[in-house]
């Protein structure tokens, strides 16, 4: 999944690293139609201040591929959404497709790409991911907010200290370059992570 954005400084920003540092308050970011409306019945039932961010990046285009039901999804629960042996992928919201993707293009390549969703970032399923490491023993950490700072780096240190024995790999993240969002579209696609980069980065990752 292509991230075409041409939306500029203005409308392209990833706010949920701002938010997830202020205490109390909990974070949700669903990737798929049928989690999306699960997590907002959850989210508008919790008694807890809660942040519900859409990727508008994931409306057109995207459909659901079962029925969508009111039933709420519990939050702090990550889903695996697609098994693997060899590396671990954990993103959420627009990374989630493009994880997909990838990891359909390099299981050609015999890699074994497990993609997690962890589809709420406060609270953090940290249980789901550091199991899902100990099996693979790497980890890739995707989002499109910029590297610097990102709810990525708290992911990274949560399975640092979890989970380090397990490793045979540094845990890598992918993130978009620390600039502002430049509205020309090639400048876009060269500051946010696409496809070919996110390819390359786990490929490097699993075969080391």
């Amino acid at each position: 999944m292509q991230l075409l954005d041409d939306a500029g400084p203005c409308h392209s920003q990833s706010v949920e690293s701002y938010f997830a540092h202020v205490p109390g308050i909990k974070i949700v970011m669903p990737g798929t139609p049928e989690d999306a409306a699960g997590l907002l019945i959850s989210s508008i039932r919790d008694n807890n201040p809660t942040l519900y961010l859409e990727n508008k990046y994931l409306y057109p285009g995207l459909k659901a591929s079962g029925p969508i039901t009111m039933e709420p999804i519990p939050l702090g629960v990550a889903k695996v959404v697609r098994e693997g042996r060899d590396i671990t992928l954990i993103t959420y919201s627009a990374g989630v497709h493009q994880g997909l993707e990838i990891a359909e293009e390099l299981d050609k390549e015999g890699i074994s790409v497990e993609v997690i969703d962890v589809r709420t970032l406060v609270p953090l399923d940290v249980e789901t991911i550091v199991n899902s490491v100990k099996k693979t023993s790497r980890a890739v950490v995707l989002h499109e907010a910029a590297m610097r700072m990102g709810y990525g780096a708290e992911i990274a240190a949560t399975i640092q200290e979890e989970a380090f024995w397990y490793l045979d790999q540094p845990i890598k993240r992918i993130g978009a370059k620390n600039t502002p969002t430049p509205t020309s579209p090639p400048l876009e696609d060269a500051v946010i992570p696409q496809p070919a980069e996110i390819a390359d980065t786990i490929r490097k990752v699993a075969r080391a």
